[in-house]
C-alpha cells in the first residue's frame, strides 16, 4: 500500500534510510554493553563508552539546505533576468512606437508640404494665366482704341482735285516723299488739265505701246515700279497716280516741285 504524502515533507531517499538504520543499530549496541545479564547483585561492571561517530544524516541535511539556497538564488536570478528582459522588450517596443510615430509625422509633414507646394504652384499658374489674359485683353482693347482714334482722326477728303491732292500729300508725308500742293497742282494741270482719265495716244510712249495715263501722265512700268503701299493699283486712281508720280520725281529729281516740264 502506498504511503500517503504529507504536505511540507518529502519521502526519505535511499541514503536517508541507510543513515536512519545505522543510528538505530548504534543505539542497540550501546544498550547491550551497558547492561550485562547475571550482574544483578549490585555490582556494576565498568563499561567502555563507545565513541560517537557522525552519521550521513547531518551531511544530507546540510546538502539539502545548500541545494535549497542554490535553488532560491537561481530562482531570484531567473526572476531578475525575466524582469530585465521584460524591461528591455518594453523599451524596444516603446522605441519602435516612437520611431513609427516620428516616421508617420515626417510622412504627414512631407505630404502637407507637397500639397502646399502644389497649391502654391497652381495658384501661381492661375495668377500667371489671369495676368496673361488681362495683358492680352488690355492689348486688344488698346489696339481697338488706337484704331478707333485713328479712324476718328482720319480726315475725309473731297472727291475732287483739291481732295485728291490733299490726300496724296498725307500719304506722301507718312512715307517720307517730299512735295507740295503747288508743285503737284502745277504739274498735273500741265499734264492732264486735272482729268484723272486722261491718256496720251500720240507721243513716243504711245507709239511704244505704253501710253501715259492719269492726272500726272504716268506710264504703266513707272507706276508699277514706284507704286506707294496703301494706295490702289489702278493707274487711273487719282491718289495712286499722284503718289506714284511724286515718288518717281523724288528719286529722279529730288521732288515734284523741281519738275517744270515733261518728265
Amino acid at each position: 500500500m502506498p504511503v500517503p504524502r504529507i504536505p511540507g515533507y518529502s519521502r526519505l531517499t535511499k541514503t536517508h534510510k541507510f543513515s536512519a538504520a545505522g543510528i538505530a543499530a548504534a543505539g542497540a549496541a550501546a544498550l547491550a554493553f551497558a547492561v550485562v545479564p547475571g550482574q544483578s547483585d549490585g555490582h556494576t561492571t565498568a563499561t567502555k563508552e563507545l565513541p560517537a561517530k557522525p552519521v550521513a544524516w547531518s551531511k544530507q541535511v546540510v546538502n539539502h539546505e545548500a541545494q535549497h539556497e542554490s535553488l532560491v538564488k537561481q530562482s531570484e536570478l531567473a526572476s531578475q533576468q525575466a524582469k530585465e528582459e521584460a524591461a528591455k522588450k518594453k523599451a524596444a517596443e516603446e522605441a519602435a512606437e516612437k520611431k513609427a510615430a516620428e516616421e508617420a509625422a515626417k510622412k504627414k509633414a512631407a505630404e502637407e508640404a507637397a500639397k502646399k507646394k502644389a497649391a502654391e504652384e497652381a495658384a501661381a499658374k492661375k495668377a500667371a494665366e489671369e495676368k496673361a489674359a488681362k495683358e492680352k485683353a488690355d492689348k486688344e482693347r488698346a489696339a481697338k482704341e488706337a484704331a478707333s482714334r485713328a479712324a476718328a482722326r482720319k480726315p475725309v477728303y473731297a472727291n475732287n482735285l483739291d481732295g485728291w491732292i490733299k490726300e496724296s500729300l498725307a500719304v506722301m508725308k507718312e512715307k517720307g516723299i517730299p512735295g507740295s500742293y503747288n508743285g503737284i497742282y502745277r504739274n498735273l494741270m500741265r499734264e492732264s488739265s486735272g482729268n484723272p482719265r486722261a491718256i496720251n495716244l500720240w507721243d513716243i510712249n504711245a507709239k511704244n505701246g505704253i501710253p501715259s495715263k492719269g492726272l500726272l501722265q504716268v506710264i504703266d512700268p513707272t507706276f508699277k515700279a514706284y507704286h506707294v503701299d496703301g494706295t490702289s493699283w489702278d493707274i487711273y486712281d487719282p491718289v495712286a497716280n499722284i503718289t506714284a508720280a511724286c515718288n518717281y520725281a523724288y528719286h529722279r529729281y529730288g521732288s515734284m516741285d523741281n519738275v517744270n516740264g515733261p518728265y
